[in-house]
């Protein structure tokens, strides 16, 4: 190909352009009611959100964050108990655990999918924690602190392996949050059930992000928690609006993390066509595996496990020379991006935990390898050549060298 155009990592401006009249519509009537908070849009956006899902509720929050946060302490999560995660995420999942008031332990994710490994999971559980006689509660051996949930995250698109992540925690009598900020419409195949699920319907609870960026995006921040346990719907609806149970009368002491009636308006015109721009994402994943495949020596894409239906938040390729390629590709109009170059057990925010380098080796690996290529609803074949053409070209200097 000759041709010089640049491919941007993502592309937020024609997907509002080619809704901009629904989207103007909305913003008329929220205006002309000035129903700016709760209401019809939020409350038809929980019961669309809730089915697409294949949960039986939805509760709208303002963020992702706040959506994991709320979801865990509705499921019980205390001050100072200690909940599972992994460090190859985005910081808003540990932050939400430290809001919660717990504290983070991490296990490392599978090589190939990014996700928890659970093999991992139960290496920890097995070796750091056993059931206490008298309240039957998981406890920390060395720490004595209780072990209440685990927070597997669905990365990239692709869900984690769940039913040996649920079967442990049945067996350690652990709530199962699901971190589905990246994995609107994304499936997994449980064997145990012999049937697919929607992620959001398979742990306790789970939090969405509908921050711009993602599969499902707001025009500005908003978030949600699915759940099939009425309680903690409830308890996270309380959570969100200032504990009350109904106005002025509050139970709990709350936050304001409400989603905005506009938000949730946008959202709702939006998910109409998610399954549309998913299938899209999913069309693009295989013109790339099929363009890349020559370079899968060099640079190697990215693996769907048969019991995944992943929905390509992001697609992602792994190359040990990840820096020289990412400048290659820049130096060639097209737009990357690294999720996430430094692992969470090494940041600067929880230097004070004393985790250091070789603590969880296959997720250091792939925060040194991995690169996001471009990956948007509309990416179009020919961009896509365009991609893989300068992918091609680092690749071949690499064998030449």
């Amino acid at each position: 190909m000759t041709t010089t155009a640049k491919v941007p990592f993502v592309d937020l401006v024609t997907m509002h352009r080619q809704l901009e009249g629904e989207l103007l519509a909305l913003c008329k009537k929220v205006f002309e009611t000035a129903g700016f908070i709760g209401g019809p849009e939020v409350e038809g956006f929980e019961k669309e959100f809730a089915e697409f899902c294949g949960a039986a509720y939805c509760v709208g929050v303002n963020s992702g964050t706040d959506a994991l946060r709320f979801a865990l302490t509705a499921a019980g999560v205390e001050a100072g108990d200690i909940v599972i995660t992994v460090p190859h995420t985005f910081i808003a999942t540990t932050e939400a655990i430290s809001q919660a008031g717990a504290q983070i332990e991490f296990v490392d994710i599978d090589r190939r999918a990014f996700t928890m490994d659970p093999d991992g999971l139960a290496q920890y559980l097995e070796t750091n924690c056993a059931l206490d006689a008298g309240t039957g509660r998981c406890i920390h051996k060395k720490l004595g602190k209780p072990v209440t949930a685990v927070v597997p995250v669905h990365l990239y698109g692709q869900m984690a392996d769940m039913d040996p992540i649920l079967d442990l925690a049945a067996k350690h009598k652990l709530m199962v949050i699901e971190d589905a900020c990246q994995a609107h419409g994304a499936e997994y195949f449980s064997k145990k059930l012999k049937r697919w699920l929607k992620a959001g319907s398979v742990g306790h609870g789970a939090a969405f992000s509908f921050y711009p960026g993602k599969n499902l995006g707001a025009c500005g921040e908003g978030g949600a928690i699915t759940t099939n346990d009425r309680e903690l719907a409830r308890k996270a609806a309380m959570q969100r609006d200032h504990g009350q149970s109904r106005k002025y009368y509050h139970d709990v002491e709350g936050y304001n993390g409400r989603l905005d009636s506009l938000q949730a308006g946008i959202l709702r015109i939006k998910l109409r066509h998610l399954s549309r721009w998913n299938e899209q994402r999913r069309a693009s994943a295989r013109i790339y595996d099929q363009l890349l495949a020559p370079m899968n020596e060099s640079v190697v894409g990215p693996i769907e496990s048969s019991t995944s239906k992943s929905v390509y938040h992001l697609y992602v390729v792994r190359t040990p020379m990840r820096n020289e390629l990412q400048k290659h590709l820049s130096s060639a109009g097209i737009g990357t991006g690294i999720h996430y170059p430094i692992p969470l057990h090494l940041q600067k925010a929880y230097a004070s935990r004393g985790w250091k380098r070789g603590d969880f080796p296959v997720t250091e690996a792939a925060a040194d390898e991995i690169l996001s290529l471009p990956m948007f609803a509309g990416l179009t074949p020919d961009q896509q050549k365009r991609v893989a053409e300068a992918v091609s070209q680092f690749a071949g200097t690499l064998t030449a060298s």
